[in-house]
């Protein structure tokens, strides 16, 4: 049972059957196989988004069968029909995702694409976020995704073609704009409540 990174080859190849026995002092993603740090605690502004988000999904979703997660929640994505804990090698922790299929919930997070993922971007997550998780999200079937830019305050909207399996760009949405939470029937996030 490794408790520290140290004792784990960070080149080798890695299954949720792995990640269960592990007692790590910080967290990580099991992303195909290879283990990703997680970034360090975020900054303050990250989690002040994460919390106006979870806010506005969770006030939204109170007594319907949708709901949403905020990390930490282990993500387990299926491929290829493969989904005991020998054979995923996928585990992410998403900032927030909304599970609308009950059926995918268990004691230990998500077993399954959730919905929608929202991932809120530092420095050092971006180019995962915006590379890996997108292309990940994707192939796994998410049907939303939103990449915030803090900083610049704006979210990235990306939808998933279900005929050709690749997310379109709906828009990238300033603070000052209204943005539809499209896999959820009428709920409108408005992002200066979020900027604010």
């Amino acid at each position: 049972m490794a408790n520290s990174l140290l004792n784990i080859d960070l080149n080798g190849r890695y299954t949720y059957a792995d990640y269960l026995k592990w007692s790590l002092e910080e967290n990580v993603e099991l992303i195909k196989g290879k283990v990703f740090r997680m970034s360090p605690a975020p900054l303050s502004q990250h989690q002040i988004l994460v919390h106006r988000l979870d806010v506005e999904l969770g006030y939204y979703l109170k007594k319907k069968t949708c709901q949403v997660f905020p990390a930490p929640f282990d993500v387990r994505l299926i491929t290829d029909g493969l989904f005991s804990d020998e054979q995923i090698t996928t585990v992410v922790q998403p900032d927030l995702c909304i599970v609308c299929d009950p059926s995918k919930i268990d004691r230990r997070g998500c077993l399954g694409s959730p919905d929608m993922v929202i991932e809120i971007l530092s420095s050092s997550t971006a180019k995962k976020d915006l590379d890996e998780k997108y292309h990940l999200y994707e192939e796994s079937g998410v049907k939303e995704y939103w990449v915030v830019f803090p900083d610049e305050k704006i979210i990235s909207v990306y939808l998933l073609n279900q005929e050709k399996v690749k997310y379109e760009l709906l828009k990238h949405f300033e603070k000052g704009e209204k943005v539809k939470v499209n896999v959820l029937e009428d709920l409108v996030i408005d992002l200066d409540d979020i900027f604010d």
